[in-house]
């Protein structure tokens, strides 16, 4: 007997096409044949269904225990499905093969139109949170048929309220759902109301779709308590020590458990961070099994500090925190340049007896530099780490530095950080860094604290200059990192950086000369490096541009496909041959499948025009990938640049400012800043993992924003960029062998990223070559069952082509920060349980 396997994963009502109920789902059997699919109406057999098969390679893998087994997806279109659910109590589904049969699928008529009238609107709360100034905002999207849904906003009487509702496009959602949005439509919607001037327990958000209305309710009250302190710390408690606080309720009372949590935290919290930061931190339990670690070595890290003028309190509370240090073989070099003895007599008092402190008071203070130098010569260990004089370190961070130096290897060692304001009572602003980035290093000294290195690395770097004072930590990290072999991010918050209004942390301008000692410190990096190049100061503090000089004029191929949609087309190339500094280029136009006469017409005058345009034809179905490498095969230029036909030059030095960073030894693609026509961010690089596969970062945010620690703003090697605007060394494409021809739509542009970065190629985005993107107007929806079927493959081909580098994830993104959005928020609880 014919033993069938089978599953129905999906179903999708499409009212725009003879009102049709798609069924998508596989089968796989013992006798390797195929069934027939029999649709049902209380019970009574109606008519055959002939499926569409799509290969499941994944599914005959996964039952490849019960013998070989033949799977296949199918997809099933059941048209005017409402008709049939008027005529019929039940429908359903059978599927005969050979001499069994089995039920698919089977549905109340009631509940199968109540599904269909459903699935006409959809929408997704992303956000629902009040703000400070006593703001409500509400962020999300909404779809329907037409994707023209309405967003409107009521009281609990069906009142309009006077709220602020703004659209904007969802990309993230777009990609994830395998659809392209034409026109002018939005998708995303943002809700904001003024609570001081609305006297409401709940508001309704209420979706209108051509045929369906929908209402979401926000109960104010609700939100008041989970953003209260005391809700987040009751919740904090709840996930830690679940069982005790249960314990202390039934043996002290509701009341009292209340009032001990009141004091459980500091009396103010800073929204959200300092309460991950307690999830985060290692617990008593932890830092006991840290203590219990032994290492394969034990090497004695020495922490050199330069002092001058410290205050007390200050020093004290940096001591303690080296001194409960869950790894205790640690050296503390203190170089003091201060004015008189009160430090020494403070550690004489206090310190005595901890014989790992090394002190020694300096005849005069020579500057910061030179004071840390004194420090080193001092210090016995085999590495050194930095530390300011008055910051704080985590109890575990010399262990997560030991563990990187002897487990991993490592020459540096770099981990994250955050603030402690004056009292020691808050902790704001963390820095959650990316792993080792050196075009990101040279805009601004993201590294910072801690930083840690093998001892030996002086011998080849030199010491701390005193001509680089203000900026000498800068200049000796450009110098290690040149020299090291292996560089390790510790994705920890490990340092605690102490912030008052002289230092550079908290008012930039106080010290000006430190940011000029960081510009000279990049320009001495790279004459060492042998690069070209000149550096300048940015109105951002801190952060630096560089200018680097162009080898030569290489030619620059810049490719763009096209069907039709000759305005967009003609504003590209307009913009392109109006604007543009750079000269040596020729333009490739890749006729696809036009229909308009009108097409051919305008690619004669176009190549009138200019004459470094050509148009030539791909004559097959369409295939992104494979239209360009196509392409490529035609070009004559050193320099790839694949371009959408919906993009507007802004830049005019654009091509020079992409150049100058693919022309760089290691590089193999540039990517550019994108922004909407409302300028808000629509590419400022890819997220591996960012939305399940992939997504742009800072999406939708406005186009004057630096972003998380200035990402926006900031040259940077990322993980990917979008082919929306992309420069690829001719070489490294073809020694990857192209765009792969299996992704015909989606991801073809991070898998080629993907495969670039496999050889050993960096991925470099700048905010420095600026275009207009209007979001794939010429590309159509893949709303088909087709395209949804095209979509899943090509998803499932990405996930099963890297997914390693998926389960790794980002390294430049931190995995502190969430993959759920792309602003560059906290990882929940939530999202930590999921992994």
């Amino acid at each position: 007997m014919t033993k069938i396997f089978r599953k129905l994963e999906n179903q999708k009502y499409d009212s725009m096409n003879s009102h049709t109920l798609i069924l998508t789902g596989w089968v796989g059997d013992t006798q390797k044949g195929r069934g027939t699919f029999v649709l049902t109406g209380d019970g009574k057999e109606l008519f055959q269904l002939e499926p569409e098969y799509v290969s499941r390679p994944d599914v005959s893998k996964n039952l490849s225990r019960f013998g070989e087994i033949k799977a296949a997806g199918f997809i099933l279109k059941i048209p005017e499905i409402l008709n049939l659910a008027k005529q019929y109590k039940k429908i359903g589904l059978f599927l005969k093969m050979g001499d069994s049969k089995v039920v698919l699928w089977n549905a109340d008529a009631d509940k199968l139109k109540n599904f269909c009238m459903e699935s006409l609107l959809e929408y997704c709360i992303d956000r629902a949170q009040i703000m400070e100034n006593n703001e409500l905002l509400v962020e999300g999207w909404v779809l329907d048929e037409t994707n023209n849904a309405e967003v409107a906003v009521e009281d609990q009487a069906g009142r309009p309220l006077k709220c602020t509702v703004t659209r904007g496009r969802r990309p993230d959602v777009e990609d994830n759902k395998g659809i392209r949005i034409q026109g002018d439509s939005e998708i995303g919607f943002t809700v904001r109301a003024d609570l001081n001037k609305l006297s409401v327990r709940n508001i309704f958000i209420c979706f209108s779709g051509r045929t369906v209305l929908k209402k979401y309710k926000v109960n104010i009250s609700d939100l008041r308590k989970k953003d209260s302190v005391i809700y987040q710390r009751m919740k904090l408690l709840r996930l830690r020590n679940g069982r005790k606080n249960l314990s202390y309720i039934r043996k002290n009372g509701l009341k009292n458990f209340i009032r001990y949590i009141g004091t459980y935290q500091p009396e103010r919290l800073s929204q959200n961070y300092e309460i991950w930061l307690k999830t985060h931190s290692a617990d008593k339990k932890e830092l006991k099994k840290q203590r219990e670690t032994v290492f394969s070595e034990m090497p004695l890290i020495s922490i050199v500090i330069p002092m001058y003028n410290t205050p007390q309190e200050y020093l004290k509370e940096l001591l303690d925190s080296v001194s409960v240090q869950s790894y205790e073989n640690w050296q503390l070099c203190l170089a003091d340049g201060s004015e008189d003895d009160a430090i020494k007599d403070f550690l004489e008092k206090k310190y005595r007896e901890e014989k790992r402190i090394v002190y020694r008071k300096l005849k005069e203070n020579k500057g910061i530099s030179e004071n840390t130098n004194a420090a080193i010569e001092m210090a016995s260990g085999e590495y050194i780490m930095l530390c300011d004089h008055d910051d704080i370190l985590a109890p575990d961070a010399l262990f997560h530095i030991a563990k990187a130096f002897t487990e991993k290897n490592a020459d540096v060692v770099y981990t994250d950080e955050d603030k402690i304001s004056m009292d020691g009572k808050h902790y704001f602003e963390p820095n959650f860094k990316p792993d080792f980035n050196l075009f990101r290093l040279r805009e601004n000294n993201y590294i910072c604290h801690i930083f840690a290195f093998k001892k030996s690395l002086l011998e080849q770097v030199g010491a701390f200059r005193k001509e680089y004072d203000g900026a000498q930590d800068f200049d000796l990290i450009l110098r290690c990192c040149e020299q090291a072999e292996k560089i390790v991010h510790i994705p920890r918050v490990l340092y605690h950086w102490r912030s008052h209004m002289n230092s550079t942390a908290a008012n930039p301008e106080s010290k000006r000369y430190a940011f000029e000692a960081g510009k000279k410190a990049i320009e001495d990096h790279y004459h060492r490096m042998g690069i070209r190049a000149e550096v300048e100061m940015t109105r951002h503090p801190g952060w630096y541009r560089s200018r680097i000089a162009i080898a030569g004029e290489p030619l620059i191929s810049i490719i763009i496909p096209n069907k039709d949609h000759i305005d967009d087309l003609d504003l590209c190339i307009s913009s392109i041959e109006e604007k543009s500094t750079w000269k040596n280029y020729e333009i490739l136009v890749v006729e696809n499948n036009s229909e308009d006469k009108k097409t051919f017409a305008y690619y004669e005058e176009l190549q009138r025009r200019y004459e470094n345009v050509r148009v030539i034809t791909w004559k097959k179905e369409f295939n992104y990938s494979a239209i360009n490498n196509f392409a490529v095969r035609e070009s004559q230029g050193e320099y790839l640049l694949f371009l959408n036909n919906d993009v507007e030059i802004i830049t005019p030095s654009w091509m020079e400012e992409m150049l100058q960073i693919c022309q760089q030894q290691g590089v193999g693609i540039v990517g550019a800043k994108l922004y909407y026509p409302d300028d808000t961010i629509q590419h400022a690089g890819v997220v591996i993992g960012l939305g399940g596969i992939a997504g742009h970062v800072m999406c939708k945010a406005p186009a004057q924003e630096i972003g998380y620690m200035g990402r926006l703003i900031s040259v940077q090697e990322i993980s990917a960029v979008t082919a929306a605007c992309m420069m690829v060394k001719t070489s490294v494409f073809r020694r990857t062998g192209g765009f792969d021809e299996k992704l015909k739509v989606a991801f073809n542009d991070i898998d080629l990223c993907m495969q670039v970065r496999s050889m050993g190629e960096k991925i470099v985005f700048t905010p420095y070559a600026e275009l207009y993107h209007y979001e794939s107007k010429s590309r159509g929806m893949e709303d088909t069952p087709e395209k949804i079927a095209r979509f899943n493959r090509e998803v499932n081909c990405f996930k099963d082509k890297w997914k390693k580098e998926l389960l790794a994830g980002d390294p430049y993104y931190s995995p502190n920060l969430t993959l759920k959005a792309g602003d560059c928020s906290l990882q929940k609880m939530e999202e930590r349980n999921e992994e």
